[in-house]
């Protein structure tokens, strides 16, 4: 996969999956929580996620945000993250390489993981194609309700219902339907 320009000043995100060892995982949570503190103390740092496994799986995801690229690089190359990366021993180890994302793409579903994100353009149409009806709808059928509350408060409905109903069902249902279209790359078709 391509990483990003190290001109980039757009917010990055670096999504992590570490494997880890069985009964391990008391230490391994431990360790992450060090190197997410040490990760903190960097400029730029906006941020880490951890998804933990369900279901007997053995698979942590940490999604790692970043203010641009340059500060990810930083991180990236210095001492105290290579300290740490020591530090894990044998309570993990990285179970396929990053994904490094700038957008929209978390919102896309790749393939196996083995497909670079979507091209700018179709993530945005496809935005465009699931947020229109949803903004229809509710400035038709809902709107009316809020218009005596405050601008700042009534402003707020619409994204605290559709941000959850985007990540959770339209997004990933899109995906799955624009599948071919948003992952072809021109040589063969997934």
């Amino acid at each position: 996969m391509s990483q990003p320009s190290s001109e980039s000043t757009e917010p990055v995100t670096v999504v992590y999956t570490w494997e880890v060892t069985p009964g391990r995982e008391t230490e391994f949570e431990q360790w992450a929580h060090g190197l997410e503190r040490a990760a903190a103390a960097f400029p730029g740092h906006r941020g880490v996620t951890w998804l933990r496994p369900e279901s007997g799986d053995h698979r942590y995801h940490a999604v790692v945000r970043f203010a641009d690229t340059r500060s990810l690089e930083r991180w990236m190359t210095s001492p105290e993250r290579a300290a740490w990366q020591e530090r894990v021993g044998n309570a993990g180890h990285p179970a396929h390489p990053r994904l490094t994302t700038t957008g929209l793409e978390t919102w896309f579903n790749v393939p196996d993981g083995s497909a670079p994100p979507p091209a700018r353009w179709k993530m945005s149409l496809v935005t465009i194609i699931a947020v229109y009806p949803f903004a229809l709808l509710y400035d038709g059928l809902v709107a009316e309700y809020f218009r005596a509350w405050p601008l700042v408060w009534r402003t707020l409905v619409f994204p605290v219902v559709l941000a959850p109903l985007l990540t959770y069902a339209v997004m990933p249902l899109l995906s799955r339907l624009l599948r071919r279209w948003l992952y072809q790359d021109g040589r063969e078709r997934l």
